[in-house]
């Protein structure tokens, strides 16, 4: 793996400075930590989560736009009772970001990126070392969001040197809690039990189906972190520019960085009906159209970018969100949150690909025996000299593509997603960084 490194002027006792220094700061980590975990056993005591950052937002205003927060007051969020591992998780959640030796300071015009994470270690490792190569990487924040704690993924992520680097690790992911909701709970329902013969509890989905905690946290991870990114870290939530979000296996070519931010730069003038900018078409299996000229598409789900004023009109739609009968994020927003906006929901992005998705398994196959997804984790394809450089014309035209197959307003969703707990969960998410809460 290609890493970028500063270097350091060294003094008289370089020798001695290093070994002091690292003991220095083992001492103020060990010492943070023990304080946090202090502070966070007494405030659950008092039965409400601890936060940080919990800025209180009244409204927005970004690109001439302000949107209100729309709460409603008689929703009362609860969460789960936290075990051991959710806690110490939680609490990782709340150190600073690594590698501020290295690049102390971030671009003033930069564009922040979170990588969101399972367990497929082979493909986060080819997806870190693409974004090693990423021309301007060391000029912004990546934060890393984790779905359950998985060792090999950790260690992937704690050895990443070429930007500053935050993790996050989701506090109620149903992979933390195997005993107990969000996880499986005792007495609860599975495939289509029936409730009265087989004395269980649970709602099922529109095909009669219980709940499983493997596919319900897709969506439980992605809404997560979407209200934790925007409005619960210190480091984003005052933060009003783009902010690009990728996958595991989202393959970063080296002229991402500097398109997506023309992208951004020409989306108010180019396309102001844009709501976002997008690294690659909507079609998963294409690498663009090769053209002279810009796109605007329906929102893709790889390397999609966008704003503060979006976040606020999607987090309006926090009911429309959590309430529709669909596992996958993705799906859900484009059949039934995108269609609410009542215009189309278009992204601007360049002709050839700058991000591009080479997995075979889905975020969450391949981790039970009977149905294991298995690839060689290998790239198809190869990075050519148009993917090194910034290949965006700024004086191209858009063509607007308004006609596009995939999912659409009406489509009633895979199901997977019945169970009131989880409905409920889904909606407390959005809740959290506004309003005090309780433990279940």
């Amino acid at each position: 793996m290609a890493f970028n490194r500063r270097n350091r002027l060294k003094d008289g006792n370089s020798s001695n400075s290093g070994p002091k220094r690292a003991l220095l700061l083992v001492l103020v980590s060990v010492s943070a930590v023990l304080a946090l975990t202090f502070l966070l056993k007494q405030r659950i005591k008092l039965g409400s989560l601890p936060s940080s950052s919990s800025p209180s937002y009244t409204s927005v205003g970004i690109e001439d736009d302000s949107i209100l927060v729309q709460l409603d007051p008689s929703f009362k969020p609860e969460l789960p009772k936290q075990n051991d591992l959710s806690l110490s998780l939680e609490l990782r959640n709340r150190l600073p970001p690594r590698n501020t030796d290295l690049f102390p300071s971030l671009a003033k015009d930069h564009i922040k990126i979170v990588l969101y994470v399972h367990n497929r270690p082979k493909y986060l490792d080819i997806v870190v070392k693409s974004l090693s190569q990423v021309d301007g990487i060391g000029e912004t924040l990546l934060i890393v969001s984790h779905d359950g704690y998985f060792p090999e993924m950790d260690k992937i992520i704690q050895g990443i040197r070429f930007c500053q680097v935050k993790q996050i690790y989701a506090p109620y992911s149903p992979h933390l809690f195997p005993y107990s909701f969000p996880g499986v709970s005792p007495g609860d329902c599975r495939d289509k039990d029936n409730p009265l013969e087989k004395n269980c509890r649970g709602n099922t989905d529109q095909y009669g189906n219980h709940r499983s905690p493997r596919i319900v946290s897709l969506k439980h991870h992605w809404w997560w972190m979407m209200n934790t990114i925007w409005d619960g870290l210190p480091e984003t939530h005052n933060f009003n520019g783009h902010i690009l979000f990728i996958e595991e296996d989202h393959f970063i070519l080296p002229n991402a960085y500097r398109n997506l931010q023309l992208l951004v730069e020409l989306k108010p003038k180019k396309c102001p009906e844009c709501y976002a900018a997008n690294l690659a078409p909507s079609d998963v299996k294409s690498r663009g159209e090769g053209w002279e000229s810009l796109i605007a598409e329906r929102m893709g789900n790889i390397g999609y970018t966008f704003n503060r004023t979006v976040w606020r009109k999607i987090h309006a739609k926090a009911k429309e969100f959590c309430n529709f009968d669909e596992y996958n994020w993705d799906i859900t927003m484009w059949s039934t949150v995108y269609p609410s906006f009542g215009t189309p929901v278009y992204t601007l992005r360049g002709s050839r690909s700058s991000a591009v998705h080479f997995g075979k398994c889905g975020l969450h196959q391949g981790q039970d025996a009977a149905s294991a997804c298995v690839d060689d984790g290998e790239l198809k394809f190869q990075v050519e000299e148009a993917d090194q450089v910034c290949n965006i014309n700024p004086d191209w035209s858009v063509h607007f593509f308004k006609r596009q197959s995939g999912y659409q307003a009406g489509f009633k969703g895979w199901g997977g997603w019945g169970d009131e707990r989880d409905r409920r969960l889904c909606l407390s998410f959005a809740y959290i960084y506004h309003q005090h809460h309780s433990h279940q």
